[in-house]
């Protein structure tokens, strides 16, 4: 049995020790999931929290049947989805550490956000879920409930058009 198994079942028992070390084992990489979607580290941590209501939510039906984070990262999905469809300007997340160009770390994270925000939602989902968030090609599948070779396929396209829009971004700024 896997420790999320014997962790979810203690859970359901109602032990708080437990809820407490869910959160604290997913609670960063779905925080650092949401911050790729939002460039905002308050709406990020407002997301994180809500993802992790809704699971706790409908912990009573939930069927552990893998890996909790997958479906930790279906509800943050829908919940950065619904960010998207709200057209909401991506703010910058943070200033570059010290010894950085300030200016071209800026550049370049704002031509990033930009370039990630021409994708189509579904383009975009595989490139934080894999560069970002460095799941596997299978696990993604398994997340988005598709096919590997679909999720083979949305990466390269994904990578294309990253390419020709930072590529754009570039020249316009020469």
């Amino acid at each position: 049995m896997d420790g999320d198994f014997l962790l979810i079942h203690r859970m359901k028992r109602g032990e708080d020790d437990a809820l407490e070390v869910f959160v604290r084992k997913y609670y960063p990489l779905i925080l650092k999931y949401c911050r790729y979607h939002t460039a905002d580290d308050g709406y990020a941590e407002d997301l994180t929290q809500e993802t992790f209501e809704r699971f706790f939510r409908s912990l009573h039906t939930y069927q552990h049947s893998g890996k909790a984070a997958n479906y930790l990262y279906v509800i943050a999905g829908n919940l950065c989805k619904d960010r998207y469809r709200k057209k909401e300007e991506l703010n910058l997340e943070e200033l570059p550490e010290a010894g950085e160009s300030p200016l071209e770390m800026v550049d370049e994270r704002m031509d990033m956000e930009r370039a990630l925000g021409k994708l189509p939602d579904e383009l975009r989902e595989v490139i934080i879920l894999h560069y970002f968030q460095e799941l596997k090609l299978k696990e993604i599948a398994g997340i988005l409930n598709v096919g590997l070779p679909l999720v083979k396929y949305r990466v390269r396209k994904a990578k294309e058009l990253l390419g020709i829009y930072l590529k754009a971004g570039c020249e316009r700024k020469d």
